[in-house]
């Protein structure tokens, strides 16, 4: 396949470029900024543009069979509440779009945990654990209303572009190795408790990017792409118990297992998050 990526000079993007490459298909990286350094590996070019320019986005999709929309800030905080969340709602819009202009029927587009809010919440809020995706929507920051907004508007498109098939990735806390989230989310730390101890590694997070370009479901889909694993070696149930006792528990949190549920990737897309190397 032909596939335009957005955010390709990101970290994720750089990711899915290298296991899309070494998949045999052929990646317009898209971003506006360049790449750190030059690349001129076979099928893979580079097109400077900003998501939020419309037409440079229908031009650098031409010719293409897939999207893999990753660019966006990820982050509340850095910039202003109103650039956070224009940006990447627009940029949404733009890339979904342009994608339907061409005829683009297969794409992906980066979504978060923080969807339905979590680490930049003022308090967090959960109905049950593990989390999975009919868990309710309590965002209130520019970033994760963001996300969630860009998801309504996967739904919009594929009822307009009955044909066109959408898979939203919630993932979380992207890394190279589990060792630099375990660093960064400790039993007993803020950060840990706010983000659930939860991480994905990179390589995981672009293969399933890839195998939502392939899965044979209808319409539009979230999937969270979570690690199975926390950070840490405290039982989930005890960390649950301790942090979290209001919050019921609906499934196994035995172990170390994640406070979110990917069973719905796996089943659905053959997702599957691989072992340490």
């Amino acid at each position: 396949m032909k596939i335009a990526l957005t955010g390709g000079s990101g970290h994720l993007g750089r990711a899915i470029a290298n296991a899309a490459l070494a998949s045999g298909h052929r990646i317009i990286s898209i971003d506006r900024v360049g790449p750190s350094e030059a690349d001129d590996r076979d099928n893979l070019s580079f097109v400077l543009a900003d998501i939020a320019d419309y037409e440079a986005l229908v031009d650098a999709f031409e010719g293409c069979d897939a999207l893999i929309h990753m660019a966006a800030i990820p982050v509340p905080g850095k910039l202003a509440d109103h650039v956070v969340h224009n940006n990447n709602v627009t940029g949404s819009y733009n890339a979904l779009r342009a994608a339907a202009e061409h005829g683009i029927k297969r794409v992906c587009q980066a979504s978060s945990v923080n969807a339905i809010g979590l680490a930049f919440s003022r308090k967090q809020r959960f109905d049950y654990f593990p989390i999975d995706e009919k868990h309710a929507n309590y965002c209130e920051d520019p970033y994760s209303l963001s996300k969630w907004i860009c998801e309504q508007q996967a739904d919009s498109f594929v009822r307009r572009c009955e044909d066109m098939r959408i898979a939203s990735l919630r993932f979380h806390f992207v890394v190279h190795e589990r060792e630099t989230a375990a660093r960064a989310f400790r039993a007993d730390n803020l950060p840990g408790r706010q983000q659930l101890w939860a991480y994905v590694r990179a390589d995981a997070s672009a293969q399933a990017c890839l195998l939502s370009l392939e899965a044979s479901f209808k319409g539009h889909e979230v999937f969270y792409i979570v690690a199975p694993d926390t950070t840490v070696e405290v039982p989930s149930a005890e960390l649950a118990a301790r942090y979290y006792p209001e919050v019921a528990i609906r499934g196994d949190l035995s172990g170390n297992r994640s406070f979110f549920s990917s069973e719905k990737a796996g089943r659905v897309l053959g997702w599957k998050h691989p072992p340490a190397p």
